[in-house]
């Protein structure tokens, strides 16, 4: 008796992600919660089938607190299985579905998975399996749960959940080698979904699309933010031109978030003209910059709203919101002012707080920031320092208050004694009319310390080559600020949500100069 007094007292005032969901569903349970391809699943039907695994993983042998991983690509399955391991108070470890196997395996042994939830099409890769299979770690395939879980009691399951533990770990993407695993509490996600809501002023009528990865922390905070508000979604399995334009005028989307390149790519497929797309009201995008250029078009041609979001893995995201007003009154890497969850600062590197229009670190604190690396306390502890988190990115706040980034700590290269800021140089490389991505990285070099070295994607077609992007480089930047090397690639290598990774091109051109 004194156990369930307790969880009662418990589930009278807690925060809890799983209670999101089944709260949404008390208020609009026949309302359209998810949509994908022909199925439509109502709120009652995606809080129901949550219960139901979450009371499978409890009567499975599994305990409060054990860690469940997924990797799964997006499908309604996905986010009920996610629910299910919160509303058991379990903590939810998503895995990047587009890693090697060998990384995947390292994740989930760190991790401390005890089960681990499969996507079937992925199972079917025989190496993937093999690594599945060597380590012995139970696992049930993502297709099969609603069969398993069918006989389960549909009720939210009673358990205690403290809202300051740990509810879930999301690793890092790898931009700059091995991932860590970032711990969030149900308290920082849900502080991050409320602000979110706020934000992007989400509405019951909204619909959103769900292309993006749910893995990720972007997407599933967008995901979170709109079952919390009582909107749908309309998830794909990936990102696809043709489907997505059709998803989009067929569901009458109203809210897009997407990469800067699948917002161009819809720009100029054949069919968009014939698409109605008049439902969507704003499009986020995030992680890469905006072209000024592809941004007139866009708000010119596709929606008048478009928006950028940051975050980190480490602060739930959105903690920064560049808003549709300031989109075409300043350029560069404008990042906005602070969401509702989190304090922004700009921080030197003795732990001084810096006033407007001075460069230092970008520095948050608020609840949505993580509670630390797992099993790293060495790290947890480098990127708390002065009682702020650190971003490791640079920045400052001009005038107005708005963040304007200006590159990441590491990025930032040394050459002849002269600092340069590799996104100054990409943004210069990407006026060029033949340009569709750029990386700029500093490289060892005997006469300058670093030298600079600019890879580059062109746009389908384009013809240029490495002296004209010199040449237009020299036009607009100071001479130590020319990249002394530039490589045309035929694709930039990134992580599976656009971002690209420079360890990777730093590491390749070690001996470029040499």
């Amino acid at each position: 008796m004194e156990a369930k007094a307790a969880i009662e007292e418990n589930m009278l005032r807690r925060i809890a992600l799983g209670d999101t969901l089944h709260r949404s569903a008390r208020k609009f349970g026949e309302r359209t919660a998810l949509v994908e391809g022909g199925k439509r699943t109502s709120y009652a039907q995606l809080d129901a089938a949550s219960n139901q695994f979450a009371h499978h993983l409890l009567k499975s042998g599994l305990q409060p607190g054990d860690h469940v991983a997924m990797i799964c690509n997006n499908s309604a399955q996905f986010l009920i299985a996610a629910y299910g391991i919160l509303k058991a108070g379990m903590v939810w470890v998503p895995v990047n579905t587009m890693l090697a196997p060998a990384d995947i395996g390292y994740i989930l042994a760190h991790a401390e998975a005890k089960l681990v939830i499969i996507d079937d099409q992925l199972y079917a890769n025989p190496a993937f399996r093999a690594t599945i299979d060597e380590m012995g770690l139970p696992h049930r395939l993502c297709d099969a749960l609603a069969q398993e879980t069918r006989d389960m009691p549909a009720s939210l399951p009673e358990v205690f959940i403290d809202e300051r533990a740990l509810a879930l770990i999301m690793y890092t993407s790898g931009t700059t080698g091995h991932p860590k695993g970032a711990m969030h509490s149900h308290l920082s996600v849900h502080s991050a979904l409320t602000s979110n809501v706020g934000n992007m002023s989400i509405v019951p009528d909204d619909v959103f699309s769900g292309v993006l990865p749910l893995f990720h922390c972007a997407q599933f905070a967008v995901a979170g933010s709109a079952l919390l508000a009582g909107a749908s979604m309309v998830i794909q399995r990936g990102f696809d031109p043709s489907a997505l334009l059709a998803a989009l005028a067929r569901e009458r989307v109203t809210v897009m978030f997407g990469l800067p390149l699948m917002f161009g790519a819809l720009l100029q497929h054949p069919a968009r003209a014939q698409s109605d797309l008049s439902g969507l009201r704003l499009c986020m995008y995030a992680m890469a910059p905006m072209a000024k250029p592809l941004l007139e078009r866009l708000i010119a041609e596709l929606c008048p709203n478009f928006a950028l979001g940051s975050g980190q893995t480490e602060i739930f995201p959105m903690t920064t919101y560049f808003a549709p007003e300031e989109q075409l009154r300043r350029f560069g890497n404008y990042w906005g002012k602070p969401c509702s969850v989190n304090e922004l600062a700009i921080m030197d590197a003795d732990g001084t707080l810096l006033g407007r229009e001075q460069i230092g670190e970008i520095v948050h604190r608020g609840p949505n920031v993580m509670l630390g690396y797992f099993k790293d306390p060495e790290a947890t502890a480098l990127v708390r320092r002065f009682g702020w988190h650190h971003t490791g990115d640079l920045g400052m706040l001009d005038a107005d208050g708005q963040l304007l980034f200006k590159d990441r700590l590491k990025d930032m290269i040394k050459t002849g004694g002269e600092n340069v800021v590799s996104a100054k140089v990409e943004e210069v490389l990407l006026r060029h009319p033949a340009v569709a991505t750029a990386a700029v990285v500093g490289v060892p070099h005997p006469q300058w310390g670093e030298g600079l070295c600019a890879f580059v994607v062109l746009k389908p077609g384009a013809l240029c080559d490495a002296a004209a992007l010199q040449a237009h480089c020299r036009e607009h930047l100071a001479a130590f600020e020319v990249p002394k090397h530039v490589g045309l690639l035929e694709k930039m290598p990134t992580t599976s949500t656009g971002k690209i990774q420079k360890h990777l091109l730093r590491s390749a051109n070690q001996r470029l100069f040499a």
